[in-house]
């Protein structure tokens, strides 16, 4: 689902404003247990040049969060109530290189370290048992765990540089 929704992204938008696809979240680390929604991280070279793939993106189906409250990037998702869809896709267009990009290098530690996304498939499921209706407390109860491994991951990439 990743690869034809990325595909369909690129194709639309072109090769002038995207620079880059990346699949982020649960769905793109084999094997974790995630909420069946794939989500695309489309990098930009200007956000600002970026909103002219709004209409576009609607046009295949994406709905533009714009009250969304992380600056940095703009949100679109593919299921948006109030439609009667089921939500399958997110896509977060953000700057290449910024840190929201960042956001790879967590998703690419997970994928090489299978321990660690069990570590974080269990914190997750947790988070879940714990708040089932207060979805920010959810997100706020993985920060310190996305920080941590973040921190491994940045140190692990320095390595492969040097």
């Amino acid at each position: 689902m990743f690869a034809q929704g990325a595909e369909r992204i690129w194709q639309a938008l072109g090769n002038d404003l995207v620079a880059e696809v990346e699949h982020i979240g649960s769905t793109a680390v084999p094997g974790m247990a995630a909420k069946p929604v794939i989500d695309i991280m489309v990098g930009v070279h200007s956000l600002v040049d970026a909103k002219s793939a709004v209409p576009i993106l609607e046009s295949l189906g994406y709905v533009y969060w714009r009250e969304d409250p992380r600056p940095g990037r703009m949100f679109f998702v593919k299921g948006m109530p109030p439609s009667r869809k089921q939500r399958t896709h997110h896509v977060h267009i953000v700057e290449v290189n910024s840190e929201f990009w960042e956001r790879k290098l967590f998703c690419d530690y997970l994928r090489r370290h299978p321990e660690e996304a069990k570590r974080y498939e269990a914190l997750k499921r947790d988070l879940a048992a714990s708040f089932p209706s207060d979805r920010e407390a959810y997100t706020n109860g993985k920060n310190d765990y996305i920080r941590a491994v973040m921190a491994k991951a940045r140190c692990e990439e320095m390595g492969k540089k040097q």
